[in-house]
This record gives structure tokens, C-alpha cells and sequence, in this order.
């Protein structure tokens, strides 16, 4: 009995951590890309700037690649090389869109059925640089198809960032100095 107790009350903190979580990705404070071509996002996105968070900590070298995958939804495979440890590190994962497609508006999980909120707030028309931003304001990554970013893509899309709450300031520029 105390056993199926356990089970019962983990399922139901499940359910309540998806409900709430989901609810997350339908913020409307954050204008995102309309109309996303999900098929010209996917491929290798070199991480230009992060927040830094615990999954990234001491990582330089990122990227991410995105690959369609046969039950429609996204793969997503992050590497990055760890600078303290020495070795390079990897995490694949899954992405789909929340409701619209043709919406820059993601769910991410690495975890199971533990989805985050992917916002593509900024990109230019030929998919080469992107602005994401999290479900809120402790995740945001610049992106781009090459190692670099102009400074003017970079102005822009910092300028966007702090717009949204963004602090710019703290943003880890990323290296990329290995293959």
C-alpha cells in the first residue's frame, strides 16, 4: 500500500510539473519568429553567446544541430567541450512545436517528458544567425550557421535581448577553437 502511495503521489507531481511547465511555453510577453520555417532551422548552429547555466557550465565550442527526426519531432544533439575536464560532452534531446509550426514557439526535453520553453525571437531571412531565448529571462543563446557573428547582428540582437529583460551583460562569449 505505502508503495502504490509513492507511485500515485509521483505521477500526480509529474503531472502538475507538465501542467505548469507547459503553461510556460504560452507566454505572450515574447513576440517570436512568424513565419519559422522549421525545415531551413534544422542543421549545425554554432553557439555564438550564452547565459551560463549549470548543463553548460566550463563548456566552450558548442554547438547544436538540429535533425528531423521519423516521428516528425526535432533531434536535437548540443556538444560542447569541457574545458575543466578536458573531454568533449554531449546531450541529445528532442524539440516540437508548441501549437503553430509556422511559429518560432519550441518545446525542448533532455529529459524525459520534462519539456522548457525554446523561443526563436530573432532570425534573418536566409537562417545564418538566430536569437533564443528561454521561458524566462535566465536563458538566452545567440546562434550562427559559422563560428562568427558581425557586429552588426550582434548590436541587433542584443539591443533585442535587453528589450526583453535580458541582462547582455552577463553573457558568456563562446570560443570556438577546437573541431
Amino acid at each position: 500500500m505505502k508503495k502504490r502511495t509513492i507511485i500515485v503521489s509521483a505521477l500526480a507531481a509529474s503531472a502538475l510539473v507538465l501542467l505548469f511547465s507547459s503553461l510556460t511555453f504560452k507566454k505572450k510577453n515574447v513576440d517570436v519568429v512568424k513565419p519559422f520555417d522549421q525545415r531551413k532551422y534544422l542543421g549545425k548552429w554554432y553557439e555564438i553567446a550564452r547565459l551560463d547555466y549549470s548543463w553548460e557550465k566550463n563548456l566552450n565550442n558548442v554547438t547544436a544541430t538540429y535533425s528531423l527526426r521519423e516521428d516528425g519531432k526535432i533531434k536535437v544533439d548540443n556538444k560542447g567541450y569541457n574545458v575543466k575536464k578536458e573531454k568533449w560532452e554531449e546531450s541529445v534531446g528532442k524539440a516540437a512545436p508548441v501549437a503553430d509550426p509556422a511559429e518560432g514557439r519550441l518545446k525542448v526535453s533532455f529529459f524525459g517528458p520534462f519539456y522548457a520553453g525554446y523561443n526563436v525571437v530573432a532570425i534573418d531571412d536566409a537562417y545564418t544567425y538566430a536569437l533564443v531565448a528561454g521561458e524566462n529571462t535566465k536563458y538566452l543563446w545567440i546562434l550562427s550557421r559559422k563560428k562568427t557573428i558581425p557586429e552588426n547582428v550582434k548590436e541587433a540582437y542584443l539591443k533585442k535581448a535587453q528589450s526583453l529583460g535580458y541582462d547582455t551583460a552577463a553573457l558568456i562569449w563562446v570560443t570556438h577553437n577546437k573541431d
